[in-house]
């Protein structure tokens, strides 16, 4: 700045001075122009790979610590719906009369369905069951793949005649 400038060109002159400190320029593209990923872009993904792996570890292990410190207790209310699931599937398999014809209800796609219900159920509950309700699951489910698979086999069986019959 010299002397002889006036104060408006000296206040210009500031601020473009002001600009110019102020203003860079950042390549913020993933790759180089060899197609790789570009060195800081690496570092970032792994610092953000490692910082996930500790979070899932000190998840992890304080699950451990809550499950080694209280066992689960039983709740009625899942026992209730496992209960439920289990009467639609055994209604389904015969075990009510269709109000109609007085007839059992067979509904063997519907039943393979409340199976799979409780084999998620199972499955998603794992190691958060009470012993009771984890036996209870168990057994249930067990019993209804039996009953299931001699219905399945009794249609089967039923089919096979009626096509040698014709």
């Amino acid at each position: 700045m010299n002397l002889s400038d006036s104060p408006t060109e000296q206040g210009e002159q500031r601020m473009a001075e002001e600009r110019d400190e102020g203003f860079r320029v950042v390549d913020r593209r993933l790759f180089t122009p060899e197609g790789e990923l570009r060195e800081e872009v690496r570092e970032q993904i792994e610092q953000q790979q490692a910082a996930q792996a500790r979070e899932e570890h000190t998840q992890a292990a304080r699950q451990q610590e809550g499950a080694a410190g209280e066992r689960p207790r039983r709740n009625p209310a899942f026992e209730s719906l496992i209960e439920l699931v289990v009467q639609n599937a055994q209604a389904l398999m015969g075990g009510v009369a269709d109000p109609r014809t007085g007839q059992p209800l067979f509904d063997l796609a519907g039943a393979r369905e409340m199976i799979d219900m409780l084999d998620a159920l199972r499955e998603k509950t794992r190691g958060r069951l009470a012993p009771e309700e984890e036996q209870l699951l168990l057994g249930v489910t067990g019993t209804l793949k039996m009953q299931y698979l001699q219905l399945s086999e009794a249609v089967a069986a039923g089919r096979e005649k009626n096509r040698k019959k014709m």
